[in-house]
């Protein structure tokens, strides 16, 4: 599903996922239910011994506003332990690409893994333990707060319980949790044991996890709980696979991908270059100007939208795709497929050039 941006947090972009725009008002109105008021009172008195109200809560809009405020600061907890992930792995000089809250949680993007068992380890570790000192924080304010102000008590008590939750979940040993890393670089520390076959360990317990927490969830009547197993088995598998490409691909370039092809003139007609393409038998080429340098791709679908009458007026340049990503001829393959997602999550073309120094020529990748 799309995410919109919203803003920065030092300097990381930070987006709000459609499938989070849906469900927040569900959740907003699951906690407003008076049952649910009840049952967390309950729990918050007995835990912090601080007195709720909580047939005070359940009157009037009170209900509606604590359900607003504690979906709203359930996630501005997630965005502080993604941003404890952002902060460590900063210190090793690795970028964010962005962070993006949606319906599971949140998710830190890094550029890169790093494959040292002990960086990997403290970039994980952190998310648990900023939400455990949120839920800390957040119990100790609750037993200072008056039971005047039973709204204020519940809310921060919650925040405190659903902190402490958030951080025990996520150390279940199953990616894509904080926890399935955790036990990769943990099993990766040894020598005898290779990055790939620690991966293949950690989603292997993985997906028994996710099982687990399927059978949970049907024997529980629980379908959130069903559908966060199966999240959590297809983030395992994709974890595997993607280390696994990664492994086979170590020492390739994109220059070993690449066919070398001709650009087309940007000033060339539909007409020409469909011409050229049933000569060539080929569906794509790279655009260039009249300097030469890559301005875009034209593919067969493109100019099939042009109607047969028209394909002498219109220009390439009118139909190709623009914007397309760029790497050097000399970037690792795996980081080629990278590129490649990228344009695909920013909603434009997929299509990626890789060239080399050269007035005319450029080389474009065989494929996704």
């Amino acid at each position: 599903m799309r995410s919109y941006r919203v803003g920065h947090v030092a300097g990381i972009p930070i987006e709000i996922n459609v499938s989070l725009l849906l469900f927040a008002p569900i959740l907003a109105w699951l906690l407003s239910r008076p049952q649910q008021i009840g049952l967390y009172s309950g729990l918050i008195e007995s835990l912090s011994g601080t007195p709720v109200d909580a047939d005070a809560l359940t009157t009037g809009v009170r209900p509606a506003f604590l359900g607003i405020v504690a979906a709203v600061g359930l996630f501005a907890s997630v965005l502080v332990h993604e941003l404890g992930h952002a902060w460590v792995a900063r210190r090793y000089d690795i970028p964010i690409a962005r962070i993006t809250l949606w319906i599971f949680g949140g998710i830190a993007s890094l550029e890169r893994i790093p494959r040292e068992w002990d960086r990997e380890f403290r970039i994980a570790i952190v998310g648990p333990l900023v939400s455990l000192g949120l839920g800390l924080a957040c119990y100790g304010l609750v037993v200072l707060l008056p039971g005047e102000v039973p709204a204020l008590v519940f809310l921060v008590g919650w925040l405190a319980i659903m902190n402490v939750s958030l951080a025990l979940f996520n150390l279940l040993p199953a990616f894509p949790m904080d926890g399935g890393r955790i036990l990769r670089a943990l099993l990766s520390r040894s020598r005898s044991r290779s990055y790939a076959d620690a991966t293949r360990i950690a989603a292997r317990v993985g997906r028994w996890m996710a099982i687990w927490l399927a059978v949970l969830g049907v024997l529980a009547f629980n379908p959130v709980l069903i559908l966060v197993a199966l999240f959590v088995y297809g983030a395992a598998a994709t974890e595997s696979r993607t280390v696994m490409l990664d492994e086979l691909l170590h020492g390739v370039t994109a220059a070993d991908l690449m066919r070398e092809l001709n650009a087309v003139p940007a000033e060339e007609s539909v007409a020409e270059l469909l011409t050229r393409m049933l000569h060539e038998r080929r569906t794509g080429y790279p655009v260039a100007d009249e300097r030469g340098r890559i301005v875009g791709v034209v593919t067969l679908d493109r100019l099939r939208g042009v109607r047969e009458v028209e394909r002498d007026a219109v220009l390439v340049e009118d139909v190709m795709r623009r914007g397309v990503a760029r790497v050097e001829a000399t970037t690792p393959a795996f980081d080629v497929l990278g590129a490649f997602g990228d344009r695909g999550r920013a909603g434009s073309s997929s299509n990626t050039t890789a060239s080399r120094p050269g007035p005319s020529r450029a080389r474009t990748s065989r494929g996704r």
